[in-house]
């Protein structure tokens, strides 16, 4: 510990610490081999920016060979944080599912030592075309957001993955590449987007490639492309690119991505969109020395020089050498190149001296207006002259004038208040409410960020030898996990008190009135006040209001209220229902939602605490239902809503269970692709159809498959889907008992879906089946594929390629009447 005569605080008026004018690093927990390739890339001048539109579209491979291999500052720029994707490992989807793929994507980063970036586009879903993604995310406010990235990370070369066409597969691919295009020609034009150059300047990149690909039997690749191999071996790093590859491919979980560690040679493929083509290298004609740098030469040959004597037993022997290069660079002029390359040797001073600067707290949140207790760490594990200065967090400035020796720890501890109006810790794309093309920003500044500033960034104030360093860490909540071991967190500020609903959408197929269970959690200490729902006209809660107290942070209280609705009110209609907490005089309207996976940082978000309120004209036929889980898969829960008593099943109660106390089995979304069990318990499913059960499958994908036999008569799964959630459906069995019991299904029963109609529609199946719905998007032939049952013995099959999965969570009327009709059982006809 620090003993007290030599810290003095100084509570001072300190100028308005600006959270995006330097980012937190953490600690280099780097090894000599890393410590010799960081120094290598000191010597390097040169960018590359690799664009695509989503989350696991990046080349995994190319990335850490432009990285480690060519020692380019590199990044990827997703445009999209890959919301409208499919979950393998838990039921988030939609922003939800971003906030997880954004993590995977900085996971992934973690690995091939690239950085990331984002636009404020949305992954609205699978788009056919790059007309049709433009009119969603609109042209120039992603172009606009291309630029500010282009401006910010100054690279000289930006590589696409896909083209700006057809082949590109996906309209959000296209886009991508369309936007690229765009925005490499308007970027160094200061007429372009002139708003920015008040933090920005223009830049103008040397030449836009296309990193054309082989897949499968799709080959754009040619011998007189520009082409390299990037499969090499990188001794410091211990591994090839192929291998980092397969690591940072495999942070991609909720996508199944993973790919194996790749050994051996692999040829990049490179076609020129605009820009001179290369010939000999991807940065020909750019000058990637110090000689790129007025007065920046001298810098270069010194950091020539402290390669040529790096000691890999001895790191610390570089550190007068890069204190001096640290100086030279800080008496360059003022530029990118300067504040990029001063953070550069800042860590490798670091890491060469074993320096270990830490703010941790014990506490996982804090509340708005709450403090939080700091321990602050300082360890200098060389024997060269490093002090303490100081630490400011907070308003505070600490000055402490304190001798770092070798292998000692100074430790002390502060308190930090947090303000009452700061922001709770909200990923500042998700604050405003937003369309479904893009996220509202309202900091320009935060524009390409992958995340928020910490909550609460601390600067340490280092000198070694006679340079001048400041160094800024984050508060982390430290927790040691006796399985996973020493944990760190991001701290998060919270409201004093949220309130979560018990379902986030409730249902009402009667006037009857319907229990509404409000969960309180409490962040400070003596929380009182009460809580109302806030409700639309037609529904009114008893109580009115009720009142709470809770204690200590962390107690938590459970309200129920009894909503009920007018009869005679509009059936198929949807509100809004919000649970507001009165407190001191304001007015609190949050709940908490953690999302926790061992692969990735803890996520935790304070999501409105609302929940839509939906009238339905809703009959239920059979109400038993089994149900086997797939993948991502929250549909059981809506079908409890609805009235359903829901029994989830395994695989040893499909095996050696009772089936028949069943009205309907379901197995969940790619349930046949995710578990191999099914293999085994087909011929169980398709004999308890036989005997009089109804078993409804929903979407696969074609392949992988537990078993090709996914009904009782043959029909094949194909890549066909309808994207346009308001296509028209026509009825083509319009007679059939499952478009009239127990609902008339019509066309407004379509009306009100989200994101797609369906997706991987079946085909070539057999004439037992009946299939119930054509559909089509614009410009395509109809897909009769989405919906098709058959009579089995004395019970009823049905696979459905409509996405339930999204419809019946986000309490669209029309899917529940329609999945009431199909799960309804032989004997409630």
């Amino acid at each position: 510990m620090v003993p007290r005569r030599f810290l003095i605080l100084l509570l001072v008026s300190l100028p308005f610490f600006h959270p995006f004018a330097a980012c937190c690093q953490s600690n280099p927990e780097w090894n000599a081999a890393r410590i010799r390739l960081q120094l290598e890339k000191l010597n390097v001048l040169g960018s590359v920016l690799y664009l695509a539109a989503h989350p696991d579209d990046e080349n995994s491979r190319l990335l850490p060979f432009l990285a480690f291999g060519k020692k380019y500052r590199t990044a990827y720029l997703s445009l999209t944080r890959g919301d409208g994707g499919q979950n393998l490992i838990g039921d988030e989807q939609g922003e939800l599912l971003g906030l997880v793929r954004t993590q995977e994507l900085l996971a992934a980063r973690g690995v091939d030592g690239a950085e990331q970036f984002f636009t404020r586009a949305n992954d609205f879903g699978f788009s056919k075309t790059a007309v049709e993604t433009l009119r969603f995310w609109g042209r120039d406010r992603i172009l606009g957001d291309i630029v500010w990235v282009i401006r910010e990370f100054r690279p000289d070369v930006i590589i696409c993955r896909f083209p700006a066409d057809q082949r590109a597969g996906h309209g959000n691919h296209w886009a991508s590449a369309i936007l690229a295009h765009d925005a490499f020609q308007v970027a160094g034009d200061p007429k372009m987007f002139p708003e920015q150059l008040k933090w920005l300047q223009p830049w103008q990149p040397k030449r836009l490639l296309w990193n054309t690909f082989s897949f499968g039997s799709f080959n754009t690749t040619s011998p007189d492309q520009f082409h390299f191999d990037d499969g090499g071996f990188n001794s410091l790093i211990g591994e090839s690119y192929g291998e980092l590859a397969g690591e940072s491919r495999s942070m991609h979980k909720t996508q199944g991505a993973a790919l194996s560690r790749q050994r051996g040679s692999s040829e990049e493929y490179f076609s020129t969109i605009l820009g001179t083509p290369p010939s000999d290298s991807l940065l020909q004609g750019v000058n990637t020395t110090w000689g790129r740098v007025d007065g920046g030469q001298p810098v270069g040959q010194m950091v020539t020089r402290a390669i040529a004597s790096f000691d890999m037993d001895h790191p610390a022997a570089s550190l007068p050498a890069l204190v001096t290069i640290y100086k030279a660079i800080t008496d360059l002029p003022q530029g990118y190149r300067r504040t990029e390359k001063l953070k550069e040797c800042s860590l490798l001073i670091q890491a060469c001296a074993g320096l270990w600067l830490s703010a941790t707290t014990t506490q996982e949140d804090v509340p708005q207006g709450g403090k939080v207790r700091i321990r602050f760490s300082a360890i200098n594990r060389s024997d060269f002259p490093i002090q303490l200065e100081g630490v400011r967090f907070a308003g505070i400035d600490s000055s402490l004038l304190l001798d770092l020796k070798n292998n000692e720890e100074a430790s002390f501890t502060g308190d930090a208040g947090i303000a009452a109006d700061q922001p709770v810790s909200q990923p500042y794309w998700l604050i405003e409410p937003h369309p479904d093309g893009y996220y509202e920003v309202p900091d320009p500044r935060m524009t390409g960020m992958p995340g928020n500033p910490p909550a609460i960034p601390v600067v340490f104030r280092v000198r070694a030898d006679d340079a001048e360093m400041e160094i800024i860490r984050p508060v982390q909540y430290r927790v040691m996990d006796p399985v996973r071991g020493e944990l760190e967190e991001p701290l998060v500020v919270t409201p004093p008190v949220t309130a979560n609903l018990s379902s986030p959408v409730i249902l009402f197929p009667t006037s009857e009135a319907r229990t509404i269970q409000v969960d309180l959690e409490s962040f400070q200490q003596n929380a009182a006040g009460s809580v109302s729902l806030k409700l639309p006209p037609g529904y009114r809660s008893q109580p009115s209001e009720i009142p709470f107290r809770l204690s200590q942070p962390g107690d938590k209280s459970t309200l129920e209220f009894e909503v009920i609705p007018e009869a005679g009110g509009p059936a198929n209609h949807i509100d809004t229902l919000t649970a507001q907490i009165s407190m001191a005089g304001k007015t609190y309207d949050r709940g908490i939602h953690v999302i926790s996976y061992s692969h990735i940082p803890t996520i935790t978000i304070f999501p409105k605490a609302q929940a839509r309120l939906v009238r339905l004209d809703l009959k239920l036929g059979g109400r038993r239902i089994g149900y086997y889980p797939g993948a991502g898969d929250p549909v059981a829960g809506a079908l409890k809503q609805a009235g359903y008593q829901v029994t989830t099943l395994s695989s040893a109660d499909i095996a050696r269970g009772d089936l028949s106390r069943f009205d309907a089995i379901i197995t969940g979304v790619r349930a046949y692709n995710v578990d191999p069990e099914l293999r085994y318990l087909q011929d169980t499913l398709l004999s308890y159809v036989y005997r009089g059960g109804t078993l409804l499958v929903q979407y696969n994908k074609p392949f992988p498959m537990a078993t090709s036999k996914l009904g009782p008569y043959p029909f094949a799964l194909s890549g066909s889907r309808v994207t346009d959630e308001t296509a028209q459906v026509d009825f083509l069995v319009p007679d059939d008992p499952v478009m009239k019991e127990p609902n008339p299904i019509s066309e407004e029963d379509f009306k009100g879906w989200i994101q797609e109609r369906g997706l991987y529609f079946t085909q070539n199946a057999d004439a037992h089946y009946r299939k119930l719905f054509s559909m089509h998007d614009p410009g395509e032939s109809p897909l009769d594929g989405s919906t098709i049952v058959a009579n089995y013995g004395s019970g009823k099959y049905v696979y459905t390629s409509l996405d339930f999965f999204r419809e019946l969570p986000a309490g669209v009327p029309g899917a529940f009447r329609l999945f009431a009709n199909l799960i309804n059982s032989p004997d409630h006809r």
